[in-house]
């Protein structure tokens, strides 16, 4: 028998890594924590893919906007140039003389000026008016840029804030799928699998394109061709049939507000859009009980069967 002071002794000297070392959650654990992180990251990735779409709308005004500010510069600059060769060559107003009254920057200066001269001609006045109508223009469009330059700079902190905050999320999906041994990497070159369902029109041609995606990673914010998100692959698949859907769910199923049909197989047809409770996931029905989807992280795109588990989370369905 060990007297008490060894086993004493014993105690302190054996590490303590049950008490130090994280806990490892069991299977059932990491199953829960992992469709829970599904769940989280769904809604986010979304929130980034809205964020990254108003982005590109702000940037796109903006760039509209400053090249009608750079076409109207230029249209100014042109007026301002005859106004100085007509000074020059035909008048001279007493102690406003020669092109520096028209070099003034206020047109509201110019036309003060020129107003107390009588030898103007009808057609000069008319060029005057448009010069200062142009510079007033000129004005508006550039503050008008400025505006959308800001609400671009706006959308941009939030898109990184979003970004940070997926990236996140999509790190601890990783870790634990791989802990779980079932992080499925995908292949952005594969050319998935014929489709053979009973799609016509259109929606044959979407649903061909999606099937030829069937093995390609999942990527928040992908698009293609060589990864998708869940929006992004109902996005590219009705694009190849020549149909323009928005790029997000949460777009998506607004859009669709006049497009509902009801959600049971007797109504669903092939091409409709299903939509996830939340608005964190959506698929495409591909006919008879089946939908082809870019599920989440550590997965890829594939086709499943719209069993209890799938009903059971389903929202409501749109027609494109």
């Amino acid at each position: 028998m060990v007297p008490a002071t060894g086993l004493a002794i014993t105690a302190l000297l054996v590490p303590r890594a049950s008490a130090s070392a994280e806990p490892q959650p069991t299977i059932a654990e990491a199953k829960a924590k992992l469709k829970k992180l599904n769940d989280q990251a769904g809604k986010v990735v979304d929130e980034y893919n809205l964020a990254n779409v108003r982005w590109k709308e702000a940037k796109k005004r903006h760039d509209q906007l400053n090249a009608a500010y750079n076409r109207q510069y230029e249209t100014v600059e042109a007026l301002r140039g005859n106004l100085v060769t007509m000074a020059v060559s035909s008048y001279q107003f007493g102690g406003l003389t020669g092109p520096g009254l028209f070099l003034a920057e206020d047109p509201r200066v110019l036309l003060s000026g020129i107003s107390t001269v009588t030898q103007l001609s009808t057609g000069q006045a008319e060029a005057l008016r448009t010069f200062d109508s142009a510079t007033r223009t000129l004005r508006e469009q550039r503050d008008k840029a400025k505006d959308a330059l800001a609400a671009t700079d706006t959308a941009r902190d939030k898109l990184a804030r979003q970004k940070t905050k997926t990236q996140r999320l999509i790190d601890e999906q990783t870790k634990l799928l791989r802990r779980l041994g079932a992080f499925r990497a995908g292949d952005p070159n594969s050319t998935g699998k014929p489709y053979t369902g009973p799609a016509s029109g259109n929606a044959r041609l979407v649903l061909q394109f999606a099937y030829a995606q069937i093995g390609k990673p999942y990527q928040w914010g992908g698009e293609g061709p060589g990864s998708y998100d869940c929006s992004g692959l109902s996005q590219a698949a009705w694009r190849a049939a020549g149909v323009t859907i928005p790029r997000t769910t949460y777009e998506q199923w607004s859009w669709g507000a006049t497009r509902r049909v009801p959600l049971n197989l007797a109504e669903l047809r092939p091409g409709d859009l299903l939509f996830s409770k939340g608005l964190g996931h959506m698929g495409i029905y591909a006919g008879e009980g089946n939908m082809v989807h870019a599920p989440q992280t550590g997965d890829v795109v594939k086709e499943v069967a719209l069993d209890d588990y799938w009903w059971g989370r389903l929202l409501g369905a749109v027609r494109p």
